[in-house]
């Protein structure tokens, strides 16, 4: 596992950055119809969604 560093600031403005990605993600698998890429989307945005939360947890 590999851990970085972020400043409370860096921390805010990436959690900034991927609440504002989020929303356009969800609607780009809900309009995708190709399967494989689909799923890289589905998986990306699972990804996203637990960052999010981790930041948010961790006081960002």
């Amino acid at each position: 596992m590999t851990n970085v560093e972020l400043t409370p600031e860096e921390a805010k403005l990436l959690l900034e950055v991927l609440e504002r990605y989020y929303p356009a993600l969800r609607i780009e698998v809900a309009n995708t119809d190709d399967r494989e890429f689909r799923r890289a989307l589905k998986a990306r945005e699972t990804f996203m969604k637990d960052m999010i939360t981790r930041l948010k947890a961790a006081g960002a």
